[in-house]
């Protein structure tokens, strides 16, 4: 039976993850995976696989929310469809290995992998750098290779991967509502990608609670689903009512927050 708290504790990360996958063009796990690692640890799950379970369900979550964000874009055309397809199959073959390394790493340092993660992009984004008027998006091949590292780098965090893919194509001078929508895109073949690979990677371990599919905790993803679709299509509709200064300090104090709060249940 799953406490009543735990479930209050799944929709509102539902609720939450789901607004800013459509606001920011981010998958959710910033948010789902700190969330589910101290809800886990608090439910009696097995230590050396709390992280790891809250590193599956959270890419599981991002299949439906990143789909609810990308119908939203793209009614505002903002999506670029043949960047993303360009992207996509490295995406694929990262995300794959990304679950794989995940699955052989110890909580502990995925944990720190996640924190300095998230505080790198938080940077990047409160230091404002502008890219050159003259840098472009690269190749077919040279997004192949990008999507590769965007995908392995998402799945190691389970994260959608907009926080490494709307950085990157602001950075190649695309416009940052595009970045945010062709970020929300991507995030459908990394979660897609990722799931797999968590569930094949957590399947041979027999320790798992009641309910598992693999490294995937299914009454977890079920709660945050109810919430998370909901609210996807609401971020989005905002999105494209908000000034782009204030996207960007959204999203970086977003990330510093959990950041803080990750690094307060590792040493503190």
């Amino acid at each position: 039976m799953i406490p009543l708290a735990a479930i209050a504790a799944y929709l509102l990360t539902g609720a939450v993850a789901g607004f800013f996958a459509g606001l920011l063009g981010v998958g959710g796990g910033v948010v789902v995976v700190p969330v589910l690692t101290m809800v886990f640890a608090a439910q009696g799950f097995p230590a050396n696989e709390v992280l790891h379970l809250a590193l599956g369900t959270s890419m599981a979550t991002i299949l439906f929310t990143s789909l609810s964000s990308l119908r939203a874009h793209h009614a505002h055309q903002a999506v670029l469809w043949p960047v993303m397809r360009r992207l996509t199959p490295g995406i694929l073959a990262g995300t794959l290995l990304g679950a794989q390394l995940a699955a052989r790493i110890s909580s502990r340092a995925l944990s720190i992998f996640f924190v300095a993660f998230m505080l790198m992009v938080a940077f990047q984004m409160v230091a404002n750098l502008r890219p050159k008027p003259t840098r472009s998006l690269p190749g077919r091949a040279g997004l192949g290779v990008v999507g590769g590292l965007i995908g392995a780098i998402a799945s190691l965090a389970a994260m959608g991967g907009g926080a490494l893919t709307v950085p990157y194509l602001i950075w190649c001078n695309v416009r940052p509502h595009q970045a945010i929508g062709t970020s929300a895109a991507v995030g459908l073949p990394i979660a897609l990608g990722g799931t797999v690979g968590y569930v094949w990677n957590g399947w041979p371990h027999p320790e798992l609670p009641a309910g598992s599919l693999g490294f995937v905790y299914l009454p977890a993803l079920a709660v945050i689903l109810l919430a998370s679709v909901m609210m996807a299509p609401m971020g989005a509709r905002l999105a494209h009512r908000l000034p782009i200064k204030v996207l960007k300090r959204i999203f970086a104090g977003l990330l510093l927050l959990l950041s803080a709060k990750m690094l307060w249940s590792l040493y503190g």
